[in-house]
């Protein structure tokens, strides 16, 4: 399997890293964007409750997680009344879902699985996992121009499509109307939409991120659905892997086949912490000032060092171009003691860019924009 698969792309980072590490001052590192911050109390103390889990906990969840993500999604997501707990399933984080939902889903060889055409590279490799073909597609255009926007052909073998909105790694948000648009092209032909939102709530340049749950957008149908979320980012769960999928029913009924032959099961004292970061507004909001805080900080000193920051609409990046080869301004900042991440990771169309996150300490993300400045 490891020969057919492109090298993992963090691993090129080990010299750029090497030398931010060199720094007097120490590595800032801004690249994968890892929390930093504390778990909320609420959620450790329901951990550590729950922590005599002698039995096998289930793969649908809880009956108090269920009702939590319920409430979640029509409170945070505007899906309807009408989406129950047979809309909404758990998973052991969001990473695996995506690498994993196009083999739940039944596609295979001969099919094809289309992504944004700057995006998270597990995307692709779950197609690849399952000897599919990726393609990579400007969402926008597709909005736009539908049928115009790709080949005929591929078109035809399209079984799975994936919306990332706000996108990692660009911030780019789609409208409402947007998601509309793909939805009705993508039903027309029987093709299942799944949207990745799990930066969601964290908007900087627009007051809200449309939700393929909402019935504004899908016109009060979720059939062909999903949504695909995780807490990693809103509430400093990324070590719990703590995330879930909502939307058709019968989709999720097939998932939930699936996960239960796999043995694929989030452990009982993680569901319980999950049920009440779900409830947990307060935390959430915090955690968005804390990264506001660090934005208003490392944007503007970015531009000074040369840089132009792009879409970066919502979610954890900042995406920076300095005008020149991605990788050499990984080289530049790593100089400085920064790491980031090049565009090209997340795409050809990225080769000119560079991911900055937003994920470390005030501390460090004042070093950053000091070294910066000062160049």
């Amino acid at each position: 399997m490891a020969g057919r698969l492109p090298a993992f792309p963090w691993d090129s980072l080990a010299e750029a890293r090497r030398r931010a590490e060199d720094h007097p001052d120490g590595i800032v590192d801004l690249s994968v964007g890892t929390p930093v911050d504390p778990t909320p109390a609420a959620v450790r103390r329901a951990l550590a409750d729950a922590a005599d889990a002698p039995g096998y906990p289930t793969t649908i969840g809880t009956a108090a997680l269920r009702d939590a993500l319920v409430r979640f999604v029509r409170r945070r997501r505007g899906a309807g009344e009408d989406l129950g707990e047979q809309h909404v399933l758990p998973t052991v984080g969001s990473k695996e879902l995506v690498a994993h939902l196009p083999f739940q889903l039944g596609i295979g060889e001969g099919d094809v699985v289309a992504h944004p055409h700057i995006a998270y590279p597990t995307y692709d490799m779950g197609a690849r996992f399952v000897g599919a073909r990726a393609l990579p597609l400007d969402m926008a255009d597709l909005a736009a121009r539908g049928d115009a926007a790709l080949d005929a052909e591929d078109a035809a073998r399209i079984r799975l499509l994936w919306l990332n909105s706000p996108s990692n790694p660009t911030g780019a948000v789609l409208s409402a109307q947007e998601i509309s648009a793909i939805i009705a092209w993508a039903r027309a032909r029987g093709i299942v939409v799944a949207s990745d939102e799990c930066y969601a709530l964290l908007p900087w340049d627009v007051d809200a991120v449309p939700s393929v749950l909402d019935p504004a957008v899908n016109g009060g149908d979720l059939s062909g659905l999903l949504c695909v979320y995780s807490l990693s980012k809103q509430s400093n769960l990324a070590g719990y892997r703590a995330a879930f999928v909502a939307g058709d029913a019968e989709l999720i009924g097939e998932l939930t086949a699936v996960r239960k032959q796999a043995g694929m099961m989030l452990p009982a004292p993680v569901q319980a912490a999950m049920a009440v970061a779900l409830d947990d507004d307060a935390s959430v909001a915090e955690q968005h000032q804390r990264y506001r805080d660090r934005r208003a900080v490392l944007r503007p000193a970015l531009e000074s060092f040369g840089g132009r920051v792009e879409e970066s609409a919502a979610g954890l990046y900042l995406w920076t171009t300095f005008g020149e080869d991605a990788l050499r301004s990984v080289g530049r900042l790593a100089d400085l003691g920064i790491l980031c991440a090049p565009g090209m990771f997340y795409g050809e169309a990225g080769d000119a860019f560079v991911r900055v996150a937003l994920t470390a300490t005030d501390e460090r993300i004042g070093a950053a924009a000091t070294r910066l400045a000062s160049r």
